[in-house]
């Protein structure tokens, strides 16, 4: 079917698909999604307004804005008056649709800053490197933290075993890490490798196995045939892990390595329901009914039971307690770079998702290290630390001692200095939002309706009571800042007063931020 929803003058709206920074919508903007095809990053069949209106619907739709109108194609598409504003409506559509599951999560991700091997090694991690990666950051007065082994620490996909060339002795790197203070996460996909000695074993009946296992394993297409779909790194098979044996599969290989090696969880990538279409089959179509959506949730769900954890590619998962980062940005001002970082996590926190973390710090789009010419732009990485130290979580990927010189470093161990020095507030706030489903990361608007703030996305809230406003644009040394209602003070102790615009000093060494008093 099709709807037809006007946006007022002076009305503002957020939600749909954390992939796009285009929110807040407005009279005057375009924008199309079809969350039938993709959903990149945190999607939501749901749009949340600043005059109090949701939409929403069970079932993905597709949807345009233009002239002034939201026009959806789906199934039973909803315009509901939640309240009167941005927070009562999205409370009242969470409450309704999403509700908070109240699970607790890990006090070490926010505690101090995470980091990620993907930029430092991308495909060619090795034990020693990682070792002296992780030795390095404290060394250089970095806190022990989440530690995300990325890609390349595997032999093949699907075959969750570390490539013992490269990591001859997987148990005692852990337990090194562990005895520095590190927890472990280990990078996994719902593909595998569908060739070579291993796949076909997959397909067996081993003795002493389950006979049943071998005959349900992996998606299929209509002809009972294991099904192989395409994806950013190839060709291969792909698990269903609404299915038990799949489950079952790769949850004895992931207790094995934490049981065997010490590792304590795993970031999730993949499984968007992108890679659930029968567009990317390309030996038939699948078997079964499911949908891509319906699948990529069992994919999240399947990696929520471990308390561990971390996904960027999530369907219809606002309410589920669970970490969540920001797309794969480019090292760059614009386009898909440091811009995109607070608009994206307001949007986040606006659909459900209150436990976000930007990415990589300097940005993990691998891509752009291939470029012709391509250098290390020394102020963007520092200014990405400064934006992210006080999201609920920060990630560091490319080593900054080695990426910057000396003085920027200190910049980027500042930020996550006070990310360290705030973890008690931010701890709270994420207990808080356990419980309550509200966004940790807000919009002014969300705090202080009505105000006029509603087109702000270069400062955001963190809770109630701590405004940020960092540099996001190249060559910047002064910034103007929007003070909401109250009285607010920097860090030197200089009270600002509120409802009031100041334009202030922002050199690089320095982050704007203020708690109200």
């Amino acid at each position: 079917m099709r709807y037809e929803f006007p946006i007022q003058p002076g009305e503002f709206w957020w939600g749909g698909t954390v992939a796009s920074d285009k929110c807040p919508l407005t009279v005057d903007s375009e924008y199309h999604q079809d969350f039938f095809q993709e959903c990149g990053n945190q999607t939501m069949p749901f749009f949340v307004s600043s005059e109090g209106w949701y939409l929403w619907s069970d079932n993905p739709f597709r949807v345009d804005v233009a002239g002034g109108v939201f026009v959806i194609e789906g199934e039973d598409v909803r315009r509901i008056r939640g309240g009167s504003n941005l927070r009562e409506a999205y409370c009242s559509a969470m409450r309704d649709h999403f509700p908070c599951d109240g699970k607790v999560l890990p006090e070490a991700f926010f505690r101090t800053a995470q980091y990620n091997t993907w930029m430092e090694f991308t495909y060619y991690p090795t034990q020693e490197g990682v070792l002296a990666y992780a030795r390095e950051y404290l060394k250089n007065g970095f806190a022990p933290g989440v530690l995300i082994l990325d890609e390349g620490w595997h032999g093949r996909y699907g075959t969750w075993e570390f490539d013992f060339a490269r990591f001859p002795d997987p148990r005692k790197m852990v337990d090194e890490l562990h005895a520095m203070g590190f927890t472990v996460l280990l990078w996994v996909v719902p593909y595998v490798c569908a060739d070579g000695v291993n796949f076909v074993r997959s397909l067996r009946p081993l003795r002493g196995t389950d006979p049943e296992m071998a005959k349900h394993l992996y998606m299929r297409n209509e002809k009972d045939e294991v099904a192989i779909i395409r994806w950013w790194n190839g060709y291969s098979a792909v698990l269903n892990l609404s299915n038990p044996y799949d489950a079952k599969f790769l949850d004895d290989q992931l207790q094995h390595l934490m049981r065997d090696y010490g590792v304590d969880g795993f970031k999730f990538d993949g499984g968007t329901p992108a890679a659930y279409n029968d567009r990317n089959v390309i030996n038939g179509s699948f078997k079964g009914d499911m949908t891509p959506h319906a699948l990529n949730i069992a994919w999240n769900e399947f990696g929520y039971r471990y308390p561990y954890h971390e996904y960027k590619d999530t369907y219809k998962g606002g309410g589920k307690n669970a970490i969540q980062r920001l797309r794969d940005k480019g090292h760059r001002w614009d386009g898909d770079g440091i811009n995109q970082l607070i608009p994206c996590a307001l949007t986040c926190g606006l659909i459900g998702h209150p436990f976000v973390c930007p990415d990589m710090i300097g940005g993990g789009e691998w891509s752009y290290n291939y470029l012709p010419g391509f250098q290390i732009d020394e102020e963007l990485f520092v200014r990405m630390a400064q934006c992210s130290a006080l999201f609920p979580m920060m990630q560091f990927s490319w080593a900054p001692w080695k990426a910057l010189s000396p003085e920027n470093m200190a910049l980027c161990r500042d930020a996550a200095l006070l990310h360290q020095r705030m973890s008690d507030e931010i701890l709270r706030l994420v207990r808080s939002a356990e419980k309550s489903g509200e966004p940790i990361l807000r919009a002014l608007e969300y705090n202080d309706p009505h105000k006029g703030y509603a087109a702000i996305t270069d400062q955001f809230m963190l809770g109630e009571d701590i405004l940020v406003a960092p540099v996001v644009t190249k060559g910047t040394r002064e910034r103007r800042v929007v003070f909401p209602e109250g009285q607010w003070k920097d860090e030197n102790g200089r009270i600002y007063s509120g409802n009031t615009v100041q334009v202030l000093p922002a050199p690089l060494e320095k982050l704007l931020w203020f708690h109200r008093c």
